[in-house]
């Protein structure tokens, strides 16, 4: 093989069409875009904008609410916890709180609402948690493994009238 034999792929090079050209081109005069109005335009019509008509994200009604106080939680999976563990990012012996998952990499931000614990997969490591929230089935795993959950989070209403 030599340089002058080298080329391209077949179909890798595409000449770009030139349209407005005249009309011997076949596309000349309109360009391919059809007759008048605001489509043969360039920049076309806003996004949403049915000519006039009302939109359909105004004609359907509102659902859903937003709560205005919603707590943000870090979730943190147990098999994460397990990674950090195993890499041994995260001390067995002290206490495990959002600082330490902030310090091993677990969670790469603290949010106010703290860390909520998710997860049922296989966990090993006999940890001491001190979290905002966790899960049933987390709870169940931890403890499981020989660890404990502590929950920081104040108890609701009904939680301290079962109490």
């Amino acid at each position: 093989m030599k340089l002058n034999q080298i080329t391209d792929n077949e179909g890798a090079r595409k000449v770009r069409t030139r349209v407005g050209r005249g009309i011997g081109s076949g596309l000349g005069k309109t360009a391919g875009r059809g007759g008048k109005g605001q489509t043969a335009r360039k920049g076309g019509a806003k996004a949403g904008f049915e000519g006039g008509q009302m939109p359909i994200y105004r004609r359907l009604p509102k659902r859903g609410f937003n709560k205005p106080n919603a707590v943000e939680y870090n979730e943190v999976n147990l098999a994460r916890v397990q990674a950090a563990v195993d890499a041994k990012k995260i001390d067995g012996k002290a206490t495990v709180t959002a600082a330490e998952l902030l310090k091993a990499g677990v969670i790469s931000k603290l949010a106010k609402g703290g860390v909520r614990l998710v997860g049922k997969e296989k966990f090993s490591a006999k940890l001491s948690f001190e979290v905002f929230y966790a899960t049933k089935g987390a709870v169940a795993t931890i403890e499981k493994a020989g660890g404990s959950v502590k929950i920081l989070r104040p108890a609701k209403a009904e939680e301290a009238k079962q109490a």
